[in-house]
């Protein structure tokens, strides 16, 4: 996952960014609204975690810069405002869900990885594409009942591809989404052509078809079409 923080409380963006990097989630962090609002104008996350007040701005006016571009990054709300009308106004306005300070950070982690299943996978931790299953939980990767083992960044590509499966997606976002939104300094993205070369030879070699497509110019796209 790639996940956005946005959180000026120093200890606890900390806490929060060990907390998913150590799960082999790619985070970026926001110390105040100015800075939360560039990013999610540039770049795409799966889930932003949101803290409502925020030096510069209101983190509601986040959700509603989301929503009005129509970019479909989930937001999980976290505050210490304990009201009704705050929990109902960042809902109405487009949030996925909503935790009031203190909270543990595994239940952030659930609450996140449903946000994400939720909108990408339609709340399912099996995937199936064809004769490729995922246990998402397991992080285990089947073709025909055979496990195929990948790299962690060759796994996390394949779930990329198959959350975006029928969309031509650009050697940017590929980068981004694993890398960071630092990796579009980069000179050039030919490294990731090494990790969709493996990710294609491993599932030919175990029975799969090669649904890998390069969209010449724009990207690569992962369709059975």
């Amino acid at each position: 996952m790639k996940i956005l923080i946005v959180e000026d409380e120093t200890g606890l963006r900390d806490s929060i960014e060990a907390y998913f990097t150590g799960s082999d989630s790619i985070c970026e962090t926001a110390t105040n609204f100015t800075t939360a609002l560039a990013k999610v104008s540039v770049y795409r996350y799966d889930c932003v975690i949101l803290d409502l007040t925020l030096p510069h701005g209101n983190g509601l006016d986040i959700v509603k810069h989301l929503k009005e571009h129509s970019h479909n990054d989930g937001v999980l709300i976290i505050s210490a405002k304990n009201s009704l009308d705050d929990r109902l106004t960042g809902l109405d306005l487009g949030a996925d869900d909503y935790l009031t300070k203190p909270f543990h950070l595994s239940e952030l982690k659930s609450r996140v990885t449903a946000i994400v299943r939720r909108r990408s996978f339609n709340g399912s931790s099996q995937l199936k594409f064809n004769e490729i299953s995922i246990d998402l939980d397991a992080k285990v990767v089947r073709v025909n009942e055979a496990v195929v083992k990948f790299t962690r960044k060759e796994y996390s590509l394949l779930i990329y591809f198959i959350a975006n499966k029928g969309k031509v997606v650009s050697k940017s976002a590929i980068a981004e989404h694993l890398w960071g939104d630092s990796i579009d300094i980069a000179d050039n993205f030919d490294f990731i052509y090494s990790h969709i070369k493996n990710i294609r030879k491993k599932l030919v070699e175990a029975g799969a078809k090669d649904y890998i497509h390069a969209a010449y110019g724009m990207g690569y796209k992962f369709t059975d079409a």
